[in-house]
């Protein structure tokens, strides 16, 4: 990519030579650019670029309502086809960007017809660095839909990774409870691990939606077997999307068994606490009684006084024990 490109919002463009390998060009060349019988283009954009914007509705041959929708602000996974068998996919990738959240997720525009894919993006998607390694070592795409296709491939490649990482910490706290009963598990983390689960739900369940679509329409510039590599897209995420459903589960489970041990452990506190307050309220009854400041209380004036009222005090304290022991309390 030239810096020229970059600063026009062109991040990458390329023209596929219809045997996996493909060219680099720069915007400059799309004025005049010829394409041979075999080739197909793929432009990939800077959403966020005026250029890109100002190129999209004034170069593109794209219709107003297309140019729109590429460049809403928000949007989610959904499948468009556009008349003359053009295609509007919008998708999402897990965010692997430095400091970004996994499932804060980044969306991905394309549109494709026969022999052209334009994508956008705001943020930088790995899929793409992907597809472009393949171009260059001549293993790539080779048309516009096997593009469509290795790109929607690499997205769900990123998915699995993550969805394998959320089940591995979850089993990870799983494992330290079943060692010790007595560890804690991290409720910040488990919580987190919930959240991400919810968040890659969100996307991934209408982006499944779409493979499935793919995989029945037959799109007349579509390859005889990209219904089938489709359909393998949409049983992979219908088996991400069971995982991601088994995980938040799991973590619910986990949270619930700590909350009911904490809340059996509160009680045999209190239960304790509640045996020891019986053994001691006679007592303390006792000693009242005896240390009121009255005439006529028995044994005042008797040298064995006290000793009468301890062994007085440790017959009702044995006598309380047997009791309970008698009644299974203790």
């Amino acid at each position: 990519m030239h810096e020229t490109d970059s600063a026009r919002g062109l991040v990458h463009a390329f023209v596929l030579d219809g045997r996996g390998g493909a060219r680099a060009i720069g915007h400059e060349d799309l004025a005049e650019l010829q394409l041979a019988e075999q080739e197909s283009l793929w432009l990939h954009w800077d959403r966020s670029h005026p250029q890109t914007q100002a190129w999209l509705r004034g170069e593109s041959g794209l219709g107003e309502f297309a140019c729109d929708l590429l460049l809403e602000e928000n949007t989610r996974p959904r499948l468009l086809c556009l008349p003359s068998h053009d295609l509007l996919l919008f998708l999402r990738g897990v965010n692997l960007n430095p400091g970004a959240e996994p499932e804060d997720m980044v969306s991905v525009r394309i549109f494709a017809d026969a022999r052209r894919a334009i994508s956008l993006r705001m943020r930088p998607l790995r899929a793409t660095e992907d597809v472009i390694r393949e171009l260059q070592a001549g293993t790539g795409p080779k048309t516009s839909s096997e593009l469509i296709l290795s790109l929607a491939d690499h997205l769900t490649d990123k998915v699995d990774a993550l969805v394998t990482e959320l089940a591995d910490r979850v089993d990870a706290q799983e494992d330290l409870i079943d060692a010790d009963e007595r560890h804690m598990p991290n409720h910040d983390q488990l919580l987190q691990l919930r959240r991400r689960a919810a968040g890659l739900r969100r996307f991934l369940a209408p982006q499944r939606d779409i493979y499935a679509q793919l995989s029945r329409n037959q799109v007349p510039w579509f390859m005889a077997d990209d219904s089938d590599y489709w359909n393998e897209l949409h049983n992979r995420l219908t088996r991400y999307l069971e995982e991601l459903e088994l995980t938040r589960e799991r973590v619910s489970l986990v949270l619930d068994a700590e909350s009911r041990r904490m809340d059996e452990r509160m009680n045999r506190i209190m239960y304790r606490f509640s045996i020891i307050t019986m053994v001691f309220l006679p007592m303390s009854f006792l000693t009242g009684l005896l240390g009121i400041n009255v005439g006529g209380m028995p044994g005042a004036d008797s040298t064995y006084g006290f000793l009468v009222a301890c062994l007085l005090m440790a017959a009702i304290g044995l006598g309380q024990w047997w009791l309970f022991r008698r009644w299974r309390w203790l």
